[in-house]
C-alpha cells in the first residue's frame, strides 16, 4: 500500500503556536505518510521553515473570511493533489477546508481546534454566528482534535458530539529547551542584558487576550527597587506599539527589551536568557510557551495554562498560578517578580537562584486526558544547572514523537473508515 497523501490547510504560516505545532507534527509523523501544506493567506516565516524541512508548501491567495472565491480553487487544488486525508487548522481554514474536502471527493478530514478559549477563538470573541458556522461544518469532518481536556469539555458545551472529539495534547521536542549557559551569555549580548540582570520574560502575539499589559505595569510597580530587573518581551502583534508606550509611561521603556517575533530555533536560547517566566493570559487553549519555559528550566508563572491546569498537582512544581483581574493581577505580577529576584552580587557568584516554590501547585479540577502518556512519570533530577529548576514531568508528557503517534493512529482509523465505506 503506498504512503497516504495528507494535505494540512491552515489559515496563516506566521509565527503563532498553532503554526510551529504543525511544523513539529510535519517533522515527526511517523512513516509512511507524504505531507503537503496549503495556507489560506500569510504565508509567513512558517513557510520559509516548512520549505527548509522539504515540505511543500502553497499559499490559496485567499483575501478575507469572506472570500468565497477562494472554496472553488480550494476544491480544485485538493482534487489535482489526489490527497487521501485533509487534516484543518484554525478557524477558516477548517470552515473553508472541511467543506472544500467534502466538494472534492475527500472521505477522510480531521481538524485540530487549537485555539478555543472560555470567551474567544483565535482571539476573537466568541458569537452565535462563529458557534453556528463552526458546528456547521465540524458535521463535514471525520473527528475533531482538542489540544487540551479543556478544549475538550468546551467543544463539547458549544455542542460537538464527545464521540467526534479526540483530545491530541500539543507536543513540543523538549531536548532542544535544555538550559545552555553559552546560548543563554549569547542571547543577552545580542539583546544588549547584563549578565547579572535579572530577566523577567513573556512570550506571545502582543495582542490584547494576552494582557501583557500587565505584566508591564507589574514590572514597573518593582523595577525602583531591583536595579538588576530587566523585562524581556518576546512576540509580535498590533498591541506592540501601545505596549511600548504604556512602557514609558510608567518610566520603565529603558528597562525594557523587545525581541520581536522569534522563529523556533531562537527560542531556546531567549528563554535560557529569563530567569522568571510570567504568562499573564486568562483564556488559552493549551499554553504551549509555559510549557516551553518549564522544558528551560524556568520558574513559571501563569494565570492559565491547560497544560499544566489539567494535570494532577505536583506535575509541575515549577508551575504557580496566579489570579485576579486589573489592579489585583498587577499586585501579584510585582509580589512575583519581587520574590523571584535576587541581588546582583549572587547572580555573578552563583547565578540565579530558582525561585523559592510553593509545597505544591495550586490545585485545580481538572483530569488527564487519554491522550496524555499513563504510568509513573520518571523522578526530575536530583540537580538542575545552576539559576534553573528541574526540568518536571509535565514535560514528559507533551512529547511530540507521542503527539505525531497518536495523530497518525488517528489519520489510519480515519482511512480505514473511508475505504469501507463508513460515514464521517
Amino acid at each position: 500500500m503506498s504512503a497516504p497523501r495528507v494535505l494540512h490547510l491552515i489559515t496563516g504560516l506566521g509565527t503563532g503556536g498553532a503554526e510551529h505545532q504543525l511544523r513539529l507534527l510535519i517533522k515527526h509523523m511517523p512513516a509512511p505518510v507524504v505531507s503537503e501544506v496549503v495556507t489560506l493567506t500569510n504565508p509567513g516565516p512558517v513557510t520559509d521553515a516548512l520549505r527548509a524541512d522539504g515540505v511543500p508548501v502553497s499559499c490559496l491567495g485567499m483575501r478575507g473570511n469572506r472570500d468565497l472565491a477562494a472554496l472553488p480553487r480550494l476544491v480544485r487544488l485538493i482534487r489535482r493533489g489526489r490527497y487521501d486525508l485533509v487534516h484543518t487548522h484554525l478557524y477558516r481554514a477548517c470552515v473553508y477546508g472541511r467543506l472544500a474536502a467534502r466538494l472534492a471527493g475527500v472521505r477522510a478530514v480531521v481538524a485540530t481546534e487549537h485555539s478555543l478559549g472560555e470567551g474567544q477563538i483565535e482571539g476573537r470573541p466568541l458569537t452565535a454566528g462563529a458557534r453556528a458556522l463552526y458546528l456547521a461544518s465540524e458535521r463535514l469532518g471525520g473527528a475533531t482534535i482538542a489540544v487540551s481536556d479543556s478544549v475538550a469539555r468546551r467543544l463539547a458545551d458549544w455542542g460537538v458530539r464527545p464521540s467526534r472529539i479526540r483530545v491530541v495534547a500539543n507536543g513540543i521536542d523538549a531536548g532542544r529547551f535544555a538550559f545552555d549557559p553559552a546560548a543563554r551569555a549569547a542571547e543577552r549580548s545580542r539583546l544588549g542584558l547584563a549578565p547579572d540582570a535579572h530577566v523577567v520574560g513573556g512570550v506571545g502575539r502582543l495582542v490584547p487576550g494576552k494582557r501583557f499589559d500587565a505584566l508591564v505595569r507589574g514590572f514597573a510597580e518593582v523595577a525602583g527597587e531591583l536595579p538588576a530587573a530587566r523585562l524581556l518581551l518576546v512576540g509580535d502583534g498590533p498591541e506592540r506599539e501601545r505596549l511600548r508606550l504604556l512602557a514609558e509611561d510608567c518610566g520603565v521603556a529603558d528597562r525594557t527589551v523587545w525581541a520581536g517575533a522569534a522563529g523556533a530555533d531562537r527560542l531556546p536560547g531567549l528563554l535560557a536568557a529569563m530567569d522568571l517566566f510570567v504568562s499573564p493570559s486568562e483564556d488559552e487553549a493549551f499554553g504551549l510557551a509555559v510549557v516551553e519555559a518549564l522544558a528551560a528550566g524556568l520558574p513559571v508563572r501563569q494565570v492559565t495554562c491547560p497544560a499544566v491546569d489539567d494535570l494532577p498537582p505536583g506535575e509541575a512544581p515549577g508551575a504557580r498560578r496566579i489570579g485576579g483581574t486589573g489592579v489585583s493581577l498587577v499586585a501579584e505580577i510585582a509580589t512575583e517578580i519581587a520574590t523571584a529576584a535576587v541581588p546582583a552580587s549572587v547572580v555573578r557568584e552563583e547565578g540565579p537562584r530558582p525561585v523559592a516554590v510553593a509545597a505544591g501547585p495550586v490545585r485545580v479540577s481538572g483530569s488527564v486526558s487519554d491522550s496524555v502518556p499513563v504510568g509513573p512519570a520518571p523522578a526530575p533530577p536530583s540537580s538542575a544547572p545552576a539559576g534553573r529548576l528541574p526540568v518536571p514531568p509535565a514535560v514528559r508528557r507533551y512529547d511530540i514523537a507521542h503527539t505525531a503517534r497518536q495523530v497518525k493512529a488517528l489519520y489510519d482509523t480515519l482511512l480505514d473508515e473511508a475505504s469501507h465505506g463508513c460515514p464521517g
